[in-house]
């Protein structure tokens, strides 16, 4: 419970540290669109069990996929679409640290 609750909770606090030291002056506004970038999260419906606390999302699920993992980098090449980039490596980044903490499973 406490690696769920710690995971979900850096989805708001790493964004916040970013934005706040790269973007401080409209750190708000670009917290706000990282957190936005969580809806990926979405493609966790199509699993089933909906939720299983240890199975790794990263590689499963299809906007966890490495494929789309490419396209969030090629995003933060762009001006335009740079944070929403940053949002979505940083929300992949924490879902591969949880994958890394889970419980051996022999």
């Amino acid at each position: 419970m406490f690696r769920a609750a710690s995971h979900i909770a850096l989805h708001f606090i790493v964004p916040g540290a970013v934005s706040r030291i790269w973007y401080a002056s409209n750190w708000k506004k670009v917290w706000f669109i990282m957190v936005a970038t969580m809806i990926i999260d979405l493609d966790h419906l199509l699993a089933t069990p909906l939720y299983d606390p240890n199975r790794c999302g990263i590689g499963l699920h299809p906007l966890h996929s490495y494929p789309a993992i490419a396209v969030y980098i090629l995003l933060t090449l762009m001006p335009k679409s740079r944070i929403i980039g940053i949002g979505l490596l940083i929300h992949m980044a924490l879902d591969g640290l949880d994958c890394a903490l889970m419980p051996a499973i022999l």
